[in-house]
């Protein structure tokens, strides 16, 4: 039998987290702004989701729309008080303008992370070379999952990368989850699944109307239904 797969729900508010653990959610992605993609959420948003929620609560370390760092003071200061207000899972993922990983951005967050456990997110389906940048990466404090379409237009066009990275897992650089999600629909889920790929990311797909509306719980157990099938 496999083992229950994680599914991971991106939450906007108290409503959205409510509704996703209420539906069946493992773990929520704290962001606000999707128009650019999701940045770093208030901290007095993740302490009223903390407080209305007991599930695992990742938040998004992201200051502006694309993969630069930007200001790592910023980033640092964002981080600091986030922590202080009793976030302990993040998401983050720097990348420079050749593509590569800004390791000194990340590692300057992670400092004050001290630890914390990680996800690097769909920065990698934009890196220069996946491959290399897992192997750059592997030795960094806390890294634990790899958020990821497989490529740039999602899913769909990325699905032969999932399926050939699921069957490297455990190798070098490979050792973190693969968390699969952007443009993921529940007919990916069998083969995803026999594949060994046991985390699942959704954002649109957990609401009613797309973006505009919250998170439905019946959505959200409509994918905790599929998941546990597969």
């Amino acid at each position: 039998m496999s083992k229950r797969a994680v599914l991971e729900v991106i939450a906007l508010d108290v409503e959205d987290a409510v509704a996703a653990e209420a539906g069946g959610a493992d773990r929520l992605e704290l962001v606000t702004d999707m128009a650019a993609d999701g940045l770093t959420p208030p901290v007095a948003t993740f302490a009223g989701i903390r407080a209305a929620v007991g599930i695992p609560l990742r938040v998004m370390l992201r200051l502006a729309d694309g993969f630069a760092a930007g200001d790592v003071g910023a980033l640092v200061r964002a981080a600091r008080e986030l922590r202080g207000a009793g976030a302990d899972e993040f998401v983050l993922g720097f990348l420079d303008e050749n593509g590569e990983p800004d390791l000194a951005a990340l590692e300057s967050v992670l400092a004050e992370l001290d630890g914390c456990r990680w996800t690097f997110h769909r920065a990698i389906d934009r890196a220069a070379g996946r491959d290399a940048l897992r192997k750059r990466l592997s030795d960094l404090p806390g890294l634990d999952t790899y958020l990821t379409a497989g490529a740039v237009g999602g899913v769909d066009e990325g699905l032969p990368t999932l399926l050939a990275e699921a069957g490297r897992r455990g190798e070098a650089g490979y050792e973190p989850q693969l968390l699969v999600g952007g443009g993921l629909r529940l007919e990916h889920v069998p083969g995803l699944r026999g594949a060994g790929v046991d985390a699942f990311h959704i954002g649109g797909a957990a609401r009613v109307g797309g973006w505009e509306g919250m998170v439905s719980a019946a959505a959200v157990r409509t994918w905790r239904s599929a998941l546990d099938a597969g």
